[in-house]
């Protein structure tokens, strides 16, 4: 697990809600991380099989693949990626299913920043410091 050349975090922001995206993706890219987005949990599969990502915010309600089926396909073909659940469906439930199978935490949506920028690193540090040694 390695941040990008630049020494920036990669981010992958997978949600159908695409302002809400958008918005999250310009203001890490703000932060110094190097952020980007997808719109649906294909496209999510799709992304991180070419381009793995350091940290995925992952919308639990999209369209094709719900956040949960993306969550437990993640864990068997790439299970050190660092997944953190976005809900804004009042579901707290969803969020503590989502950490049972494997996400490290969830956030609420309105997403405070400040909030998801500390779980992120707190995220990155956290698998960095148990990954294995090659």
């Amino acid at each position: 697990m390695t941040k990008t050349e630049s020494g920036k975090l990669k981010v992958l922001i997978a949600d159908d809600e695409v302002e809400f995206a958008s918005t999250i993706v310009s203001r890490l890219n703000l932060r110094n991380y190097t952020a980007s987005m997808v719109n649906s949990g294909k496209q999510a599969l799709e992304a991180i099989e070419i381009d793995p990502p350091d940290v995925l915010l992952l919308d639990l309600k999209m369209p094709d693949l719900d956040g949960l089926e993306v969550l437990a396909t993640l864990k068997k073909t790439c299970p050190d990626l660092v997944v953190i659940i976005l809900t804004g469906h009042g579901s707290l439930e969803a969020g503590e299913m989502g950490k049972e199978l494997g996400a490290f935490d969830y956030v609420m949506k309105p997403v405070d920043l400040g909030q998801l920028i500390k779980k992120i690193e707190k995220a990155f540090q956290m698998a960095h410091e148990n990954a294995p040694e090659k």
